[in-house]
């Protein structure tokens, strides 16, 4: 006999719903989300859930299993003890069960200077210089570290801070040794990087293991910090670029 799990998972959209209970058999190797399309193909066709790629590549399957922000393709059933609730990312509006609108990060996105090349490629760079910001781009856009967070999770603080995300994103351009474009004003401004207090919440859930908070906002503050919030240097750069 196939041992029995039971899986909690949240079925509404946004004018209300709960948790549903459905007992599973589990099976060797069972992830999260193997047990939620069990539910779809056995006992509720009409649950909604967002997924791609079921390799932990395309970021598509985040959701809260048992309140962490997790890749439903990543977790093991079986490292769970007990019951499994399942729940949408809180940080973002539901649209149905399992699937979150996350579209306020594209647009987040495209307010972000691109690369701005000092000179024509190809370029001449050293080694150390590309691994500085190389971690950055292996970010798939799961957004776990975006509903972590928060200050966008708790105090509804999205038109003042842009999350981890994308502070990682800043940081691999403002690192780039051939970027010229000055994207500071717009780090403290714009993007809020002040609001972050440095818990490393985002750091500890993400599936690619970025040193979010050590490697790119923890440096970015810094910069920030000598450019815009040191009134003297504030000064002096105001006068230098006149």
């Amino acid at each position: 006999m196939a041992e029995m799990k039971t899986l909690h998972v949240f079925r509404g959209d946004q004018s209300g719903g709960e948790e549903v209970a459905y007992e599973i058999p589990v099976e060797a190797g069972m992830v999260v989300l193997d047990a939620v399309h069990q539910i779809q193909a056995t006992q509720a066709p009409d649950l909604a859930v967002r997924w791609n790629c079921k390799a932990a590549r395309c970021g598509s399957c985040s959701a809260e299993v048992n309140g962490k922000p997790s890749l439903m393709c990543k977790t093991r059933v079986d490292a769970i003890e007990g019951e499994i609730h399942v729940r949408p990312m809180k940080a973002f509006p539901l649209i149905r069960d399992l699937v979150t609108d996350v579209s306020w990060n594209y647009e987040k996105a495209k307010q972000i200077e691109p690369f701005a090349p000092k000179e024509p490629a190809p370029f001449t760079m050293y080694q150390r210089d590309v691994e500085r910001s190389q971690q950055f781009r292996k970010c798939i856009e799961c957004f776990l570290c975006q509903d972590v967070c928060h200050v966008l999770r708790e105090h509804s603080a999205k038109e003042q801070y842009f999350g981890p995300r994308f502070m990682i994103k800043i940081a691999e351009l403002e690192m780039h040794p051939m970027d010229g474009a000055d994207r500071l004003h717009f780090t403290s401004h714009q993007a809020g990087v002040g609001m972050c207090n440095i818990t490393k919440c985002c750091q500890e859930v993400c599936p690619e293991h970025i040193h979010l908070t050590d490697d790119a906002i923890i440096p970015l503050k810094e910069r920030v910090a000598d450019r815009e919030w040191d009134p003297i240097r504030a000064l002096f750069h105001k006068t230098a670029a006149r």
